[in-house]
């Protein structure tokens, strides 16, 4: 063959196999509603099975078909919280996505933060979204009880993560529900009303996060200096723990 044909060659074939390489990427990305190209919290993460969170399998299998039956509860024999619910559901329906995180994320922050081992009797308990509402609980019990009220708005798995954080500020275990949307991740926290972007919680490392369908391992960035220039939001914006 001509060198320079040759040459020609090879160089279309590189082109091609660079576009289907950039069509893969694409598609993945896309099928994942985005949250491949964005890192939480500046983490790297590893894909884990859900089979090591037997707590969050337990809530998963109960929550959707829960939520179901508390959203057609009919009649008189509603509990005030139930009928609460519903209405901020009906409410929501009509908002946009990033209304609908504001409007859960405040709903559930006026429950009052409660201990497992006071509510439960144990010293850590994951609770469905019915038992919250009835007896509130705390942070994981916040994120989850948001997560399948969401769900029920609209927002696909791929969007949610129920996330465990080490808030490296009070040198404690948190929970937090992060939520992939317009190309970012926004945090609702029971620690504060307001939805913020993941960059700002520069003190929350987390340690895995979860949806319905998968589990990730989380590591720490090399530079965590690198995560974002922003500033941490300060302790009238985050708030603190009961």
């Amino acid at each position: 063959m001509n060198p320079h044909r040759r040459a020609k060659w090879v160089l279309m074939v590189g082109i091609l196999a660079f576009c289907l390489g950039i069509f893969w990427i694409w598609t993945v990305q896309a099928s994942q509603g985005g949250t491949k190209a964005v890192r939480l919290f500046g983490t790297i993460e590893f894909r884990t099975t859900l089979k090591v969170l037997p707590r969050w399998q337990r809530v998963a299998e109960k929550a959707a078909a829960q939520m179901v039956r508390l959203a057609q509860w009919k009649g008189q024999s509603r509990p005030r919280h139930v009928i609460q619910w519903q209405r901020m559901m009906t409410a929501a329906r009509t908002l946009s996505e990033m209304e609908k995180l504001e409007r859960v994320n405040r709903f559930f922050n006026r429950w009052p933060y409660r201990l497992d081992r006071e509510v439960h009797g144990v010293s850590d308990h994951w609770a469905t979204p019915e038992v919250f509402i009835t007896h509130s609980g705390d942070c994981e019990d916040y994120g989850i009880a948001k997560y399948f009220s969401l769900r029920q708005l609209g927002l696909t798995p791929a969007q949610l993560r129920l996330v465990v954080v080490q808030d490296r500020i009070r040198g404690i275990g948190h929970a937090v529900l992060a939520v992939y949307l317009n190309e970012d991740v926004y945090i609702l926290d029971n620690l504060t009303d307001q939805v913020l972007p993941h960059k700002l919680y520069r003190h929350y490392l987390p340690q895995y996060s979860v949806n319905e369908t998968q589990g990730w391992a989380h590591l720490p960035p090399k530079r965590r200096t690198a995560f974002s220039d922003r500033p941490s939001p300060d302790s009238d914006t985050i708030g603190k723990d009961p």
